[in-house]
């Protein structure tokens, strides 16, 4: 069974603002007693009115409240759980989106090169590093929605070809993922980017398939997941050879036509 910190979180919320118990059951409309009682565990199962007083004097999700040991987070992490980027938030407001903005005000498209990949991982959220990107100004492209290009590596997603540029939108609600969507997942630490189809599962992983079937699909667990692009559409140097299975089937059929045309003339 997982373990519950909501009597020793609203404990400490309430020492880290130096508030007496008296202050604080004042300002959220309980007695002291309840409060005392609260904090200390001697109410099992506190009402659903008390979760919600809580969560909205310290600005914190109820989830966080009762699942989180909210006294082992840095300031740093507390002030992003008031913000209302929640950790248990699958992908839904899980952080401020850094971006930047040209003169007119409109977001820009910032590029993220191979040899970047390291760096985006330690500084996707600073906007001053996402400033330091290359940046362009894309037509045509949906004015709700924020977007990004990330370059391909291998050819695990062909026929989209190796070394073609993703322009993908930022996907802010995990949740919401339809199975085989074709994404960029940015994870943690020295795992890399990826490109492929991907599928939310119900046990918390995703489902990685590649479009080229030589390659086996696999998971991640969602909280090695830094950030989720949904594919837009993509660039490439790659000029098509012209051929493919509908022009081979154009051809042979035209053969075959011929070869009908033969046989009736030789009868």
């Amino acid at each position: 069974m997982a373990e519950i910190y909501f009597s020793q979180n609203i404990k400490f919320l309430r020492e880290r603002k130096r508030l007496s118990q008296e202050s604080l059951a004042e300002a959220i409309g309980l007695t002291r007693v309840k409060l005392n009682a609260l904090e200390n565990g001697h109410t099992k199962a506190p009402q659903p009115e008390d979760y919600l007083r809580f969560s909205d004097f310290f600005k914190m999700s109820i989830d966080s409240l009762i699942k989180v040991n909210l006294s082992r987070l840095s300031e740093l992490k507390l002030r992003e759980l008031e913000a209302g980027n929640d950790v248990y938030a699958m992908g839904r407001n899980l952080r401020v989106l850094a971006i930047t903005v040209d003169e007119k005000n409109k977001e820009n498209v910032e590029y993220v090169p191979v040899k970047a990949k390291a760096g985006y991982r330690s500084g996707y959220h600073d906007p001053e590093y996402i400033a330091s990107l290359p940046k362009y100004s894309i037509p045509d492209l949906p004015s709700k929605g924020t977007y990004r290009i990330f370059p391909t590596v291998g050819d695990s997603m062909l026929p989209i070809p190796e070394g073609s540029d993703i322009i993908a939108s930022y996907v802010a609600d995990w949740k919401n993922i339809k199975p085989d969507t074709l994404c960029i997942l940015i994870l943690k630490e020295e795992q890399d980017f990826v490109f492929k189809q991907v599928t939310l599962e119900a046990d918390g992983r995703f489902l990685l398939r590649s479009l080229n079937n030589n390659y086996s699909p696999y998971w991640v667990k969602v909280e090695d997941v830094l950030e989720v692009w949904q594919y837009h559409k993509h660039l490439t140097a790659v000029v098509p050879d012209g051929g493919g299975d509908v022009h081979e089937m154009v051809k042979m059929m035209k053969t075959m036509q011929k070869d009908i045309e033969m046989l009736k003339k030789r009868k």
